[in-house]
């Protein structure tokens, strides 16, 4: 493993799966992830910042230069420096800075992008070559829009709507069937060793699972878990989700989600 120099810097809730691509593929790259946060109904009482920091009951207020209003995934009033939100103009989470903090980057995968160019080595983690990482970017991008999907989806579990149901289950059954076609050919998503595809996809992929958590508020409207017979479906997706969780630097940093 190359040495450890390298560092980068991520706010977050936690835990949160798309944060653990990160510090997965940092133990493979020798990169050091530094994350900080709390959990999610506390990221209001912290400062979003490169020194982020919890604050006191005083600092917290709706005079304060910043205080911002929530506009996604959290409610009420959050706080922002404004060289937070230079850095990151999305303003969301996780929020990752270069080593000196004049650098944001945003989004999880693009995250995960920046950790295997850190290390001196990205342990073939981005493919041998331009056409192995754009294909791995391929798959990279898939989950994304997956990922949206799915937070839309578990963010709306408690009132869940046939349609949001409806819509969720062509994200996954659109992603899952391309997985599993992609494992007919190949040991790993993008060819014959782990790559980014495989980590961000494992992460984004148990992230949707914890769905299964939700099924009384489910069956309630008369639905049920989309991922419930994933297994079934999609086995040799589930085998290589299962496989790679038995590595230890994944065991490490997913280990409280629901299998599939």
């Amino acid at each position: 493993m190359a040495d450890r120099k390298s560092v980068l810097r991520v706010l977050s809730y936690l835990p949160n799966p798309r944060v653990a691509k990160a510090q997965i593929a940092a133990e493979y790259c020798g990169v050091v992830v530094e994350v900080v946060g709390t959990e999610p109904a506390k990221m209001n009482e912290w400062l979003w910042d490169f020194d982020a920091r919890e604050l006191t009951a005083d600092e917290r207020t709706e005079e304060s230069p910043f205080a911002r209003k929530s506009k996604r995934g959290f409610a009420g009033t959050l706080y922002k420096t404004d060289a937070f939100l230079e850095a990151h103009p999305m303003g969301t989470v996780p929020a990752a800075f270069s080593p000196d903090g004049s650098i944001g980057i945003f989004e999880s995968n693009s995250i995960l992008r920046a950790v295997a160019r850190a290390g001196e080595s990205d342990h073939g983690l981005y493919g041998r070559g331009g056409y192995d990482a754009s294909r791995i970017d391929s798959f990279l991008d898939a989950c994304l829009v997956f990922a949206r999907e799915a937070q839309v989806y578990l963010l709306a579990l408690k009132k869940m709507t046939p349609a949001t149901h409806e819509r969720m289950a062509g994200a996954y059954e659109f992603l899952f069937a391309g997985v599993e076609r992609a494992l007919e050919r190949d040991e790993y998503l993008a060819g014959d060793q782990l790559s980014l595809a495989d980590i961000g996809f494992v992460c984004d992929a148990l992230q949707f699972m914890r769905e299964r958590r939700a099924g009384e508020y489910l069956s309630q409207k008369g639905l049920e878990p989309i991922s419930a017979d994933t297994a079934v479906d999609f086995p040799r997706t589930v085998r290589h989700i299962e496989s790679l969780c038995e590595r230890e630097p994944f065991r490490r940093h997913l280990g409280g989600l629901v299998k599939p």
